[in-house]
């Protein structure tokens, strides 16, 4: 069988660029051990940012998972409730619903809001294990908070003890239950003769 020169020749050339484009695709991933499935991912687009939701609040954000309890805006969240916006800031509204129980306040999702009858006057004693299972209403610093319809009390804001702002209906602090997962739920009722449905 012949060898062919100008293939042998050809491959030769080509071999440094080949090198030299293996050499740009190691540096365009980094020095950290990225490999290029990282650096495809990183490069994926993200939602636009919306209001994100969690039962572990924080005071400016709150992080991602889609839970209960504090509404701040961030993103990208694809479960969390739709905000208004009024003059570029996100708000949020306390809104009044009717059921069996009669009329009660409910927050942005439509989830019954509680209040604690050994809390006083913008002060909140649920902490800890309470806090886990009466989650309270926070929201971030930029949110701005509206009463819907139905609501005519002052809707306000009080720092808890971890810096978080938690809301507030007539002084009285807000906080939803665990075990209410759907519009309507007001699980939490009477619990412990100390838990109640919030009424407007």
């Amino acid at each position: 069988m012949r060898s062919n020169p100008e293939g042998s020749r050809a491959r030769r050339r080509l071999a440094p660029a080949v090198v030299a484009a293996f050499a740009a695709l190691v540096a365009a991933c980094g020095t950290t051990g990225a490999g290029p499935s990282e650096a495809v991912e990183s490069a994926t687009p993200v939602p636009s940012a919306s209001f994100a939701a969690s039962a572990s609040p924080s005071a400016s954000t709150s992080t991602s998972g889609g839970g209960r309890g504090d509404y701040s805006y961030e993103g990208p969240s694809t479960d969390a409730p739709a905000a208004s916006t009024v003059a570029g800031s996100p708000t949020v509204a306390v809104s009044a619903a009717t059921g069996p129980l009669g009329t009660y306040l409910t927050g942005p999702d439509g989830l019954t809001l509680y209040a604690f009858k050994p809390d006083s006057a913008n002060s909140s004693t649920c902490v800890g294990g309470c806090a886990e299972a009466w989650p309270p209403f926070t929201v971030g610093l930029d949110v701005e908070l509206v009463p819907g319809d139905g609501v005519e009390g002052a809707v306000t804001t009080f720092a808890r003890a971890d810096g978080t702002l938690q809301v507030a209906y007539d002084g009285a602090p807000l906080y939803y239950f665990a075990n209410d997962t759907t519009p309507g739920d007001t699980n939490g009722q009477g619990l412990g003769g100390n838990w109640f449905v919030a009424e407007p």
